[in-house]
């Protein structure tokens, strides 16, 4: 069994599919975490309010919470596969989706396989762009109309969706402090 100061840390670029301009974060995490504990951390770094069920594509399989009276979609356990068992390598790809009914797709490119680094507390996010849109939108089809009916007062939803948002919504807003004392708590 490999110590906490043997594992190599993997560096992720996750980008919400089809967000223009994009929607990322770039985290570092440990290479023997689960797919299901980085379901976790995806769902704090990108704002995510873990409301919904998610799922992992990787090269023609699905992992996430098995239902075992789901027959339709069988999927693989979460829990029992680590990342470094489904990305081995530098610019493995794979496809992380949460909330199947909005349908948000977040590709997940491992850009780096580094040491262990002595004294840093993974995970960590390292960077990124834009606020997470706001659950049960619509997708991210949805999201861009909701953009729409809020910066635009004329709009015959404008009021009805500010109100739903909460009174105001800062689409380029992302703090990476707050991301990083969040992921603390995890």
């Amino acid at each position: 069994m490999k110590r906490a100061q043997d594992v190599p840390i993997y560096q992720l670029k996750v980008t919400l599919r089809d967000s223009r301009p994009p929607i990322w974060r770039r985290i570092q995490v440990a290479g023997d975490i689960t797919l299901h504990r980085l379901h976790c951390i995806l769902q704090v770094v990108m704002g995510w309010t873990d409301s919904h069920l998610h799922g992992f594509i990787v090269r023609n399989t699905e992992y996430g919470d098995p239902d075992p009276e789901e027959d339709l979609t069988p999927m693989e356990d979460d829990r029992s596969v680590t990342l470094s068992d489904v990305a081995p390598r530098e610019k493995s790809k794979f496809i992380y989706e949460y909330d199947f009914g909005d349908g948000w797709e977040h590709a997940v490119l491992v850009e780096k396989i580094l040491p262990p680094q002595k004294g840093t507390r993974h995970p960590v996010c390292l960077a990124g762009k834009r606020a997470c849109p706001p659950e049960d939108c619509g997708g991210i089809y949805g999201y861009y109309d909701l953009l729409e009916a809020i910066k635009n007062p004329k709009h015959e939803r404008h009021n009805e969706l500010l109100e739903w948002v909460g009174g105001s919504y800062a689409p380029e807003a992302f703090d990476i402090d707050e991301t990083n004392e969040a992921l603390k708590l995890e």
